[in-house]
């Protein structure tokens, strides 16, 4: 399947947000997935695995996750310098403000001729926690969460009832949790406990997956890449969204 990228700049009470559309050719309906990066932004890895889902028949929207903290354009480095600036936009935005960036990326689908009108949602990392986070919105139907970064705590900025996991409830889609045992920045115990709150949530449709692998191992680009774990996630994920939106 051939593929075509363009990029589109949405209007959002916080500004304007620069979102990349990977999509397959022509003008046939398609189902979409809101796709969200690492803290980076996307990056050559992002890039690829978004054109990687595109090329099985999705609409793949990747907005800069922290466009209000950064020039229009922005990709950090995987790098000392990318991952501090990067931690410090995570902690300096008000995880409220992604609700309104999926309501803008929701609407302009609503107005694209191309799009089937069933819509998925996927990302790495703080990408995996604002996956969930757009699991929120009553569109989305299927959500595949990775390494779902900071969703067992409150760094990320919120006002009291507003953290991802005080609404889970209010998932109705269903989600694939993906982690991996070797990754420090959810340890564990941290797994454990998230894992327990999703099973005491009547009726949330879910299913759990732990592998031995390292954060980021996703990422087809440094040492923590681990190409059958993410051949087998990808399999788990176009399982998913085919069941959901196709």
């Amino acid at each position: 399947m051939l593929i075509t990228s363009e990029i589109v700049d949405l209007n959002t009470p916080t500004g304007v947000m620069r979102t990349y559309v990977h999509r397959p050719k022509g003008d046939a309906k398609v189902p979409a997935v809101l796709f969200y990066s690492e803290i980076f932004q996307q990056t050559g890895p992002i890039e690829r695995a978004a054109r990687f889902l595109a090329g099985h028949g999705y609409a793949v929207l990747v907005p800069e996750v922290f466009h209000e903290l950064n020039p229009i354009g922005t990709v950090l480095g995987y790098d000392d310098a990318g991952r501090d600036k990067g931690n410090a936009d995570k902690m300096a935005k008000d995880v409220q403000f992604y609700d309104t960036d999926n309501r803008a990326m929701i609407d302009y689908l609503n107005a694209q001729p191309w799009y089937s009108g069933k819509l998925g949602a996927a990302g790495f990392c703080i990408g995996g926690h604002l996956a969930f986070r757009a699991a929120l919105q009553p569109e989305v139907l299927a959500t595949a969460c990775f390494y779902a970064t900071d969703l067992h705590t409150t760094i990320i900025p919120n006002q009291p009832g507003q953290h991802s996991m005080d609404r889970i409830h209010e998932i109705k889609g269903e989600l694939l949790m993906i982690w991996g045992k070797q990754d420090p920045h959810i340890p564990g115990d941290k797994r454990a406990e998230l894992y327990q709150r999703f099973a005491q949530v009547p009726g949330l449709h879910y299913t759990w997956h732990e592998f031995n692998g390292q954060h980021a191992f996703m990422r087809d680009e440094g040492d923590r890449y681990d190409a059958q774990l993410a051949s087998t996630g990808y399999q788990l994920t176009l399982q998913l969204f085919g069941n959901a939106l196709k």
